[in-house]
C-alpha cells in the first residue's frame, strides 16, 4: 500500500489483551465506534465511544479576574466577606480560564489517519488557527495504557491549548465515582456550584480546570458502574516543580486537570498548555507537543490510583531515596527540652477565674486576637510524655496549669450551651475564651476539645472524678442536640444560639465523642447515639466521597478530619465489631491516600534553599499530606504540612488489608524529612513553604510532632513485629489527624507486660536511621529496645544500651527487640 492510500483507509485498530479500540472515517472525520476493556474473561464495551477532540484559542491573553458570582444553597453571595483568606483563591479559581468559558473551542474529529505500524496510529487535521498531530500506541510495559503524543502548530499568534481527546464520555446515570484527587471525589454530580467546587460535596456540574498546586496526583479519573476506570496522566516531565532550582516556583501552572471535557462531558480531561499561561503564546509556526496516557483498568477508582502512584509517579522507587539525619526518637527527645523551656516554647501562664491556666502562644489568625491568643494542642501526648520521662518540669509546672485550661474552657453557665465549649483559644488581654473565625460554638469542637483532650487525660487518671463530670457534661450536650437523623449542626450562634451554615453538612466525625464518653463512662446510651451518628456520616460521607474540615478560617474546607473519620470507625468497629464500620473506616483511607501528594517524582536533582544545598528528594512535596486542599485549601498557597498524623493510621490500615500503598505512603511522608527541621529546637515546620524555619507562629505544633512520631513508631512495632509488640493505644488527637496516645497502661512485647518510657541516657545509636523505642518489664527486671530501620535498605549500625556496645544490622524496614537484663 503507498503512503497515500493510507490516508483512504476506513477503519484503524488499536488492539491487545486489555483493550481493544476501532476508529471510523466518516463525514465528520475520524470517530472511535468501538471501545472495550477486558475484565475477566469477558469484554466490557464502553457505551459512548467518541475520539472527539478540543482546542481552546485566543488571540489575546485571557482576562485573569472573575466574571461570574455565586450563590450557597441557603442563597448567600459565596464564600462572604469574613474568609479574606479564601476571596483570592475563589476569585482566581472562578476566572474564565478555571471556569473553561474562556477563548474559543474548537471540536473536531481528526480529518486523516494512518497506521504507521501494527497498533500505532497517527491523525491530523487543520483548521484556521492551527495544525494537530496525534499519535496513539500502546505501553508496552501496562496493556492497559494507551500512550498518546499530540503536535500543535500554530497558522497565526495567539494563545493555545490543547484538550486530550475524549475516549468515550460517561454518562451521569452510569457514574460510579468521578474524582480529580486532591480537589474532590464523589458519586453524584452537585448543581450547586458552590458546595461541589470549595467542598467536593458532589462533582461540579461545570467543566472547571484545576491547577496542579492542591492535586494530589496527577491522573482525573471516573469510574462506570460496568466497574471499568477511565483515568488520564500526564507524562511525569510535565508537571510543574514547586521548587525548580533555588525558589518557590509552587504556583506555576503546566497542566490543567478536570473531570469533563469543553462540552461538559464526563470524562477526565487535561488540558496542556493552560490556556492564557506563559507556554500557551504561541507564534505562528512555533510547534509545541506533550503526551499523555489513558490507562482503561477494569477495576475500581482505587486500582487506578495504585496504577498511577506505583507506576507512572514511582512511589517506590522515590521512598528508595530517603535517608535521615536526624532519628525520630532523637526528634522527640529534643522537643521534650524544647517543650519544658518556657523561652523556646512561648509558655504562658495567666490568672482566669481564680485559677492559673497556662498555654502556648498561638500567633496565628484568631479574630479578636491582639498578639495574645493562647492554645494547647495535644493532651494526649503531654500526658503520654510526662508519664513516660517522670519529668518534674512537664508534671509540676505545666500538665497542672494546662489541666486548669482545659476546666475552664467548657461553659458551665445554665443555658442552651452548659457542657460546650467556650472556644479554642484564649485572649489574655480581654480574659475570654474564642473560636478561630467568630463567636461560634462547633458541636465537633466540644467532640474535640472537650471529649478527647478530657477522655485521654482520664485514661491516666481514671479516678479523677471532677473530669469526669466534665466529660459526662460534654457528652450530654452532644446528645441533646444530636439531630433525628445522627447528624448535628456545623456551628450555632454563641449569642443568639442560631445554627449557622446551613449550606453544608456536618460530614466529619463528630459522633466519636460519643465513643470516647462510652469508653470512659460505660453508659450505652453513648455507643448508641455514637453508633447513630456513625450511621448517618457514613452515608453522607463516606459513600459519597464528601467530607467537611475542621478549620475555621479556612470555611471548613475538607482537611485532615477525613483520615480521623477513618480511625474513629475503626475505633467503633474495635466497639462493636460490625463490619460495615470496619468496611467504611477502609473506603475513609482510601479516600485520604488521596490527600497525599505523589508528584513530582522526587530525584537527586542539586537545589539552593536559602542558600542551603539540598537534593531535591530532601525538599520534595511527594509523600506529604495537606492540611485543607481543594480549591480553598492552604495547599494552594503554603503547600502540604509536614504533621504527618495519618502515618500510625496508614500502617493501621496496612495490617488490615494488606495494601501496600498505605505503608508506603506512611514511610514517604515520615523518612528523611530533615530539610523541614529546625537544627535548634528539632521542630519542623507546618507549611512545606516554610522549610526549615521551625515551628513559627505555632509552638504548640511540638506536641502534635511528638504525639504523630510515637504513634507512627508504635504502630511501625507492632506491624513489622506481626503483632508481638502491641500497646493500647487512646483517642485520636484534636484537629490535625488521627494519631493516638500510648503509655497509659502496659502493653505486651513477646508476650511480656511493659510499661513505655522515655530515658534519652540509657541508649545511643550511632546511624540516624535507625530510631527506638523504650520500654520495661511490669517487674522492672527487663528493658525492651524496640529498633526500627526506616529506611528502604539494610543499615548496619552499633547500639549503646548502658554502657554496653552491640553491633547490628537489620534489613530495609526492619525490625528488632533487644532484652536487656535491669
Amino acid at each position: 500500500m503507498v503512503f497515500g492510500e493510507l490516508w483512504a483507509q476506513k477503519s484503524l485498530v488499536l488492539e491487545n489483551e486489555a483493550v481493544k479500540m476501532r476508529w471510523e472515517n466518516s463525514a465528520m472525520g475520524w470517530q472511535i465506534k468501538t471501545l472495550s476493556v477486558k475484565k475477566g474473561s469477558s469484554w466490557v464495551a464502553l457505551k459512548i465511544p467518541s475520539g472527539e477532540n478540543t482546542l481552546l484559542f485566543s488571540a489575546e491573553k485571557p482576562k485573569m479576574t472573575p466574571d461570574s458570582v455565586f450563590k450557597s444553597i441557603t442563597g448567600e453571595t459565596f464564600p462572604g466577606e469574613a474568609y479574606h483568606y479564601q476571596t483570592k483563591q475563589w476569585a482566581e479559581s472562578t476566572n474564565p480560564v478555571s471556569l473553561n468559558t474562556a477563548g474559543k473551542a474548537f471540536h473536531f474529529f481528526a480529518k486523516n489517519g494512518k497506521q504507521i505500524k501494527t497498533n500505532q496510529l497517527s491523525f491530523e487535521t487543520e483548521n484556521e488557527v492551527a495544525k494537530i498531530t496525534t499519535e496513539w500506541n500502546f505501553d508496552p510495559q501496562f496493556p492497559t495504557d494507551i500512550w498518546v503524543k499530540q503536535t500543535l502548530t500554530p497558522k497565526t499568534a495567539g494563545y493555545f491549548s490543547l484538550a486530550t481527546p475524549t475516549l468515550a464520555p460517561v454518562s451521569e446515570a452510569d457514574m460510579a465515582w468521578v474524582s480529580v484527587p486532591g480537589y474532590f471525589q464523589g458519586n453524584y454530580i452537585q448543581p450547586n456550584f458552590a458546595l461541589a467546587y470549595a467542598y467536593g460535596h458532589g462533582a461540579p456540574a461545570l467543566p472547571v480546570v484545576y491547577r496542579e498546586r492542591s492535586a494530589s496526583t496527577l491522573s482525573p479519573l471516573v469510574t462506570t458502574k460496568s466497574g471499568i476506570t477511565i483515568s488520564l496522566m500526564p507524562d511525569p516531565d510535565l508537571c510543574r516543580d514547586p521548587w525548580e532550582k533555588d525558589k518557590n516556583t509552587m504556583h506555576a501552572w503546566n497542566v490543567g486537570l478536570s473531570h469533563k471535557n469543553r462540552k461538559s462531558q464526563i470524562t477526565p480531561t487535561l488540558y496542556f498548555p493552560v490556556l492564557g499561561e506563559p507556554k500557551s503564546e504561541l507564534k505562528a509556526g512555533e510547534t509545541v507537543s506533550y503526551s499523555f496516557r489513558y490507562s482503561l483498568i477494569a477495576g475500581d477508582w482505587f486500582k487506578a490510583i495504585n496504577h498511577a502512584v506505583y507506576d507512572i509517579f514511582q512511589l517506590k522507587q522515590s521512598l528508595a531515596l530517603r535517608q535521615s539525619k536526624q532519628s525520630l526518637t532523637d526528634r522527640i527527645q529534643k522537643m521534650h527540652h524544647y517543650l519544658t523551656d518556657p523561652k523556646t516554647s512561648l509558655w504562658n501562664i495567666e490568672e482566669y477565674k481564680g485559677l492559673k491556666i497556662g498555654a502556648q502562644s498561638y500567633l496565628g489568625g484568631v479574630i479578636g486576637s491582639n498578639k495574645d491568643a493562647m492554645k494547647n494542642s495535644d493532651y494526649g501526648a503531654m500526658w503520654m510524655l510526662a508519664n513516660a520521662t517522670q519529668d518534674t518540669l512537664l508534671t509540676k509546672k505545666v500538665l497542672p496549669y494546662a489541666l486548669n485550661f482545659k476546666i475552664v474552657q467548657q461553659i458551665t453557665d445554665e443555658g442552651f450551651f452548659k457542657g460546650a465549649l467556650a472556644g479554642q483559644y484564649y485572649l489574655a488581654k480581654s480574659k475570654r475564651f474564642t473560636e478561630e473565625w467568630g463567636e461560634v460554638v462547633e458541636p465537633i469542637a466540644v467532640t474535640y476539645y472537650t471529649m478527647l483532650d478530657l477522655g485521654n487525660i482520664l485514661l491516666f487518671e481514671p479516678n479523677n472524678t471532677s473530669l469526669r463530670n466534665l466529660l459526662s457534661s460534654g457528652a450530654e450536650w452532644l446528645l441533646k442536640n444530636q439531630k433525628s437523623d445522627g447528624s448535628w449542626a456545623v456551628a450555632y450562634d454563641r449569642k443568639n444560639e442560631q445554627e449557622l451554615f446551613r449550606d453544608i453538612k456536618d460530614v466529619r466525625p463528630t459522633f466519636y465523642g460519643l465513643l470516647v464518653a462510652y469508653r470512659i463512662l460505660k453508659d450505652p446510651k453513648y455507643l448508641a447515639a455514637a453508633q447513630k451518628g456513625a450511621d448517618w456520616f457514613v452515608k453522607n460521607a463516606v459513600e459519597t466521597g464528601g467530607f467537611l474540615g475542621v478549620c475555621g478560617d479556612a470555611r471548613y474546607a475538607p482537611d485532615f478530619a477525613t483520615a480521623q473519620s477513618a480511625q474513629a470507625l475503626l475505633d467503633l468497629y474495635d466497639f462493636t465489631q460490625k463490619e460495615k464500620y470496619k468496611n467504611a473506616a477502609i473506603t475513609a483511607a482510601k479516600v485520604y491516600t488521596t490527600s497525599i501528594y505523589t508528584h513530582p517524582i522526587p530525584n537527586r536533582n542539586p537545589k539552593t534553599v536559602n542558600g542551603s544545598s539540598r537534593e531535591d528528594w530532601e525538599i520534595a512535596q511527594a509523600g506529604l499530606s495537606f492540611e485543607h486542599g481543594g480549591i480553598f485549601g492552604s495547599s494552594n498557597s503554603q503547600g502540604p504540612i509536614q504533621l504527618a498524623s495519618h502515618a500510625g493510621l496508614f500502617l493501621r490500615m496496612f495490617q488490615l488489608t494488606k495494601e501496600p500503598i498505605f505503608a508506603d505512603l506512611a514511610r514517604a511522608g515520615v523518612w528523611g524529612r530533615d530539610a523541614f527541621v529546625d537544627a535548634k529546637t528539632s521542630v519542623a515546620s507546618y507549611y512545606w513553604q516554610a522549610m526549615n524555619r521551625g515551628a513559627g507562629p505555632y509552638p504548640h505544633h511540638a506536641w502534635w510532632q511528638i504525639g504523630w512520631i510515637t504513634d507512627y513508631l508504635m504502630s511501625e512495632a507492632e506491624v513489622r513485629s506481626n503483632g508481638q509488640v502491641k500497646f493500647p493505644r487512646g483517642f485520636v488527637t484534636p484537629k490535625v489527624g488521627p494519631h493516638q496516645s500510648y503509655g497509659f497502661e502496659a502493653g505486651l512485647i513477646n508476650g511480656t507486660k511493659a510499661k513505655l518510657i522515655v530515658d534519652e541516657n540509657l541508649v545511643k545509636i550511632d546511624n540516624p536511621t535507625i530510631d527506638y523505642l523504650l520500654a520495661e518489664s511490669e517487674q522492672k527486671d527487663k528493658l525492651f529496645v524496640i529498633l526500627l530501620n526506616n529506611r528502604s535498605q539494610a543499615t548496619d549500625f552499633q547500639v549503646t544500651i548502658n554502657g554496653k556496645s552491640y553491633k547490628k544490622q537489620l534489613a530495609g524496614a526492619g525490625f528488632d527487640v533487644m532484652t536487656v537484663a535491669k
